[in-house]
């Protein structure tokens, strides 16, 4: 199958190509130009769209979302199926399943299921644990029952039961045996990411040092930057290798905060939806992790304490936000959906670009940045 989409605003490598077009051979990305398409090409396209002028970006990279459409990751196959519809529709044509915290043999469970699952298909690049390592003080949606601190027995039986579909796990770096999980689990080949922590700027950093690599929803789940105590998200912005992760919804951060992470991190943000079941299913009584959550006027929060319990987001919702609300240029906000968590997980020599060799994802957008058309591995999803 191939397909052969032209007349493209392609937003690419931070910038925009006019006049754009490319073609998908198989699920891999065969020629890239701009101009007229040779006559030699268009015989072999099957399928030839038009994109007037319309805008096309890489297919959204999703590194943290905990479900959709009334369905948890945390529930099993047909949940995510139902989940990845959703996301899939909006944009999202890879995304790592993320898990709240659990009592480890669940936990153990769930992670053979989602191996099974991203071992089945290409467009699941495999797990996220948010937990259960993490800061009963910041502990967010997740049950503080559930939480601990890290064995290397645990992290042991976590890797095994993941069997190589563990890409990234959120721990708070200063509890005791953290700072020996991260070098573990980075040894492992996992992104380590630091969140839901009372860790100060120092304890941070260490983790940083010890080979973490994400900040889990920047400013949320952490102590916030003070002039004489700057945090995790200072830290963050100090290490050259950390991305961090933000949450364009307009709930978790102001957008005057989004538009900073961007300015002081170029090129090391990433748009995640941390959605859980409620988005793409609208407002109403929810679980997460077993606990209550109650959705209203698309706001999630604990039923108990009021506390944010992730977002009902789309990563195109996301793209606008980012855009039209917090100011962040557009080549800048793709990039944060494309390459940059391509990176952060290791795969930027696959996914993330529209270039020779790399996957055949794709979104086609209007100038509204509303969806018109998604392929992902080549095929045509919207």
């Amino acid at each position: 199958m191939a397909t052969l989409i032209h007349s493209a605003r392609l937003i690419e490598g931070g910038a925009v190509v006019e006049d754009a077009w490319v073609l998908f051979e198989g699920d891999r990305i065969a020629h890239v130009d701009r101009g007229p398409v040779p006559q030699a090409l268009v015989p072999v396209a099957s399928s030839t769209i038009d994109a007037a002028g319309r805008l096309l970006t890489p297919g959204f990279i999703d590194l943290h979302c905990h479900g959709g459409g009334g369905a948890a990751f945390d529930d099993g196959d047909d949940a995510a199926s139902v989940a990845l519809g959703v996301h899939r529709r909006h944009g999202t044509t890879r995304a790592v399943l993320s898990l709240v915290s659990a009592p480890l043999a669940l936990l153990e469970r769930r992670l053979e299921g989602i191996a099974r699952r991203a071992s089945a298909d290409p467009l699941v690049l495999g797990a996220h644990l948010e937990g259960p390592f993490l800061a009963v003080g910041h502990k967010g949606a997740h049950d503080p029952a559930t939480l601990r601190a890290p064995e290397p027995t645990d992290v042991d039986r976590l890797l095994a039961a993941a069997d190589g579909q563990l890409v990234q796990l959120t721990l708070a770096p200063e509890l005791p045996g953290a700072l020996e999980a991260v070098r573990a689990l980075a040894d492992a080949g996992v992104a380590v990411a630091v969140g839901h922590t009372d860790a100060d700027f120092d304890e941070a950093r260490a983790a940083f040092d010890e080979g973490a690599s994400l900040l889990t929803h920047a400013f949320n789940g952490m102590n916030g930057i003070h002039h004489r105590s700057p945090g995790p998200v200072v830290a963050a912005l100090g290490a050259a290798h950390v991305t961090l992760e933000i949450v364009a919804d307009g709930m978790h951060l102001h957008p005057a905060i989004t538009r900073l992470a961007f300015d002081a991190a170029p090129g090391r943000i990433a748009l995640v939806s941390d959605a859980m079941a409620a988005a793409g299913a609208g407002d109403g009584d929810y679980e997460l992790g077993g606990l209550a959550v109650e959705v209203r006027d698309g706001c999630a929060r604990l039923a108990a304490g009021g506390a944010i319990a992730g977002s009902t987001l789309t990563l195109d919702a996301a793209l606008r936000h980012a855009v039209t609300v917090a100011g962040v240029p557009l080549p800048h906000a793709v990039r944060a959906l494309t390459e940059t968590p391509a990176r952060a997980i290791g795969r930027e020599g696959e996914l993330g670009r529209i270039a020779p060799g790399f996957v055949a994802d794709a979104v086609l957008l209007d100038d509204d940045l509303e969806i018109t058309g998604v392929w992902a591995a080549g095929e045509r999803l919207v």
